[in-house]
C-alpha cells in the first residue's frame, strides 16, 4: 500500500491508518509531525495518509480562538475542554505558537498552561510553531485537523497566537471564531485590529469575577457598541458579547452554548455547509500558493541566480520589481 522508501524505524501507511483511527496518541503526534515535515519523502505519505483517511473527517465542530497575550487563552481552553470531555466529548487542541526570526525557536508551553487537559485520557493537545510562514499554518493546521478527525475528536480547537495574521488564516478553516478580550488594560479595545474584530463570531471578555467583574462588563458593552458599527460576519447572526471567568468557571456553559447555537443557527440558513465548501477551495489555492513557492526557491537556476540577486537589491543596484521578473523569466524558461 505504501510505495514510499522508508527507514526501518519508519511507520508504513498502513501503520499510520491503523493507529490515527485507533486513536493511538503516539502514531497521532507521529502522523502530525509527518504533515509537518517538508522533505518530500515525507510530504508524499503524509499526502497519500490523507487521502486515505479523508472519509473519516469533516464531523467535529472546529472552533477557533484568539485574542491578545495575557486574556487567558490557554486557561479558557483548559477549563472548557475540560468541561466538556466531561459531558462526554473528545477535545483536540491545536495551538499555534510564534517561532522566532531569529533563533527559529517557538515558545511550545502551552502543555503547561492546560495542566488538566494535558493529562485527560479524552484529550489530546498538538503545540505546533508558525515556521514564521502563514502558509505554513494553513496547511499544517488544516492537515492536523484532520487527523484529529479522524482520530475521532468531535471537537477541535485551534487556538493562535493572538499577536499577528494568523487570525485571519485560522478563521477561514474553522467553524467557529472567537475572540478573547480581557478588561483593564487601558484602552478597552486593547489595540485588537478592527480586521480582527470583524472575523469574531462571538466574542467572550474574560476574567469577569471578583473585584473585575464590574470592568469587564463595561469592556463588553463597549464592545458591544463597537460591533455596531461593524458588519456581522454572517447576516443570519448576530454576535454576541459574553463576561465569563475561566478559572472560576463562571460563563462556560453559556459560552459553550452559544458555540452550538451558532452552528445550530448557520446550519439552518444552509451557510454552515457553505462554508465548509469555501473552505475548501481557498485549501487548494492556499496548497498551490504554498507549493509554487517551494518549487521556486528549490529550483536550480533560481538557486544560482540568488546570491548575487539579493545582493543587488540589497545594495539598490537592481530594482525589486526588475529582479522579480528575472526570477519569473528563469521559472518560465
Amino acid at each position: 500500500m505504501n510505495d514510499v522508501p522508508r527507514k526501518a524505524n519508519d511507520l508504513s501507511l498502513d501503520d499510520y491508518v491503523a493507529g490515527v483511527k485507533a486513536c493511538d496518541r503516539a502514531v497521532l503526534g507521529r502522523a502530525i509531525t509527518l504533515v509537518e515535515s517538508s522533505r518530500p519523502d515525507h510530504q508524499q505519505l503524509a499526502q497519500q495518509l490523507l487521502s486515505v483517511l479523508l472519509p473519516d473527517t469533516g464531523q467535529a465542530h472546529r472552533v477557533g480562538l484568539t485574542g491578545v497575550p495575557g486574556a487567558g487563552k490557554s486557561t479558557l481552553i483548559d477549563a472548557l475542554g475540560t468541561r466538556l470531555t466531561g459531558d462526554g466529548h473528545t477535545v483536540a487542541v491545536l495551538a499555534i505558537d510564534p517561532t522566532s526570526l531569529i533563533t527559529g525557536g517557538s515558545i511550545l508551553g502551552d502543555k503547561t498552561r492546560m495542566a488538566r487537559l494535558a493529562v485527560d485520557p479524552r484529550a489530546f493537545i498538538r503545540p505546533s510553531p508558525t515556521a514564521r510562514t502563514l502558509g505554513g499554518v494553513a496547511r499544517k493546521t488544516r492537515e492536523s485537523m484532520l487527523l484529529c478527525e479522524a482520530a475521532g475528536f468531535d471537537v477541535v480547537i485551534v487556538e493562535t497566537v493572538g499577536v499577528g495574521q494568523s487570525e485571519t488564516v485560522v478563521a477561514e478553516m474553522v467553524d467557529v471564531f472567537i475572540l478573547l478580550a480581557i478588561a483593564g488594560a487601558g484602552d478597552e479595545l486593547q489595540g485588537i485590529k478592527r480586521g480582527v474584530m470583524e472575523l469574531a463570531e462571538i466574542v467572550a471578555v474574560n476574567k469577569a469575577d471578583g473585584a473585575n467583574a464590574g470592568p469587564a462588563e463595561i469592556a463588553a458593552n463597549e464592545l458591544r457598541q463597537a460591533l455596531h458599527f461593524m458588519r456581522p460576519p454572517h447576516p443570519s447572526w448576530e454576535v454576541p458579547v459574553l463576561t465569563i471567568s475561566a478559572v472560576a468557571g463562571d460563563g462556560l456553559d453559556t459560552l459553550w452554548d452559544t458555540v452550538v447555537r451558532h452552528r445550530d443557527t448557520l446550519r439552518s440558513a444552509g451557510a454552515h455547509a457553505q462554508r465548509r465548501r469555501d473552505q475548501q477551495l481557498r485549501w487548494m489555492w492556499s496548497m498551490v500558493e504554498d507549493r509554487v513557492m517551494t518549487d521556486l526557491r528549490t529550483h536550480s537556476g533560481v538557486k544560482a541566480l540568488l546570491p548575487a540577486l539579493e545582493a543587488d537589491v540589497r545594495d539598490g543596484r537592481v530594482p525589486p520589481t526588475q529582479a522579480a521578473l528575472r526570477i519569473l523569466e528563469i521559472i518560465r524558461s
